[in-house]
């Protein structure tokens, strides 16, 4: 089987583009407001373009994103720039393995997986690895925040449908091709993604595939809880109500015991 970060440098140049059309910024308000009241050192697993690692650092948190992707990075720094400039908290880039995080014993005061990061583990030795490590570098009592994209495991079969099209700057032009493949037994829902980048008068083509596994929120607890956590909070969206089989988020706020 492939691994679960394949793909992710060649999204690296158009995740922002993408997410800024569908996530948006609607999770950055929901995860500053638990990072402060946790207080301490943050460590962000899958940070990727530092979508929300930046945010939290300049709500004034010391704040550190781990990624696998340079690619990622290279943008997440970019992105992090700005926080010199307009005062905040601190931010510290790493490349790394989640599955072997790179930090002391007892380091960070809260470890946050967001925005379905955790289901780009493919494997059940993969997951178990993360959360053990996710336990060993949180401080006791520390809190890990975990959030679970639902719609993936329910998206529609389709083949090379135009999903999004419109200006990534001034003389750029972006239509994702994308089709969609799932494997039920496996839990696997697969992208196949095609962007055409149009520049000047000249086009291009950008294929790739990204991979997800999606557990239950059911299944998602039991793990934490033989990696030594405690559930304190199951919520179903970013406003913070309850969670439900239907929710538009699956948001699950675990403690170490």
């Amino acid at each position: 089987m492939r691994e679960g970060w394949a793909g992710w440098d060649e999204y690296a140049p158009f995740y922002d583009w993408e997410n800024a059309q569908t996530l948006g910024r609607r999770d950055i308000g929901f995860w500053t407001r638990v990072a402060k009241g946790e207080g301490g050192r943050l460590l962000e697993l899958g940070c990727g373009t530092g979508r929300l690692s930046v945010p939290l650092a300049r709500a004034g948190n010391v704040v550190v994103g781990l990624d696998r992707s340079e690619p990622m990075l290279v943008r997440a720094r970019k992105r992090a720039a700005t926080l010199t400039r307009r005062g905040g908290g601190r931010l510290t880039l790493v490349r790394g393995d989640i599955r072997q995080l790179p930090f002391e014993a007892n380091s960070f005061a809260m470890v946050l997986a967001p925005y379905g990061m955790l289901q780009s583990l493919l494997r059940d030795e993969d997951l178990r690895a993360t959360l053990g490590a996710a336990a060993r570098v949180v401080q006791p009592g520390g809190l890990f925040g975990i959030d679970l994209v639902p719609d993936v495991p329910r998206w529609r079969e389709y083949t090379g449908r135009t999903q999004l099209r419109g200006r990534a700057g001034r003389d750029t032009h972006l239509t994702l091709i994308e089709s969609v493949r799932q494997k039920t037994h496996q839990r696997l829902t697969i992208f196949d993604q095609t962007y055409v980048v149009r520049h000047g008068g000249k086009s291009s083509r950008h294929r790739f595939e990204l991979r997800f596994r999606t557990l239950s929120v059911r299944q998602m607890t039991r793990r934490l809880e033989r990696a030594g956590f405690a559930v304190e909070a199951l919520l179903g969206d970013y406003r913070g109500r309850p969670w439900h089989d239907g929710a538009d988020a699956w948001i699950i706020l675990a403690r170490r015991a």
